[in-house]
């Protein structure tokens, strides 16, 4: 039976844009990213804080871009 995938990026594309921003917003947060990507030794409120405001910052962007369609 074939799993659900969540987490799979719709437009693998976009990856690197994503990375991007989760370096600006860990910035903003100054959170420290792991440099070698692995992310248990990172407190659960710091991971929790990035994916928030990537989350945030996604929907900030889609509405705007509705926004601008509509006028």
């Amino acid at each position: 039976m074939a799993r659900n995938r969540s987490n799979q990026l719709l437009v693998p594309q976009a990856r690197a844009a994503l990375e991007q921003m989760k370096y600006e917003v860990a910035q903003e947060l100054g959170i420290q990213i792991p440099p070698d990507g692995y992310y248990g030794n990172m407190a659960t409120r710091d991971a929790g804080s990035l994916g928030g405001y990537i989350t945030r910052r996604l929907v900030q962007i889609a509405q705007e871009q509705l926004g601008a369609r509509s006028i």
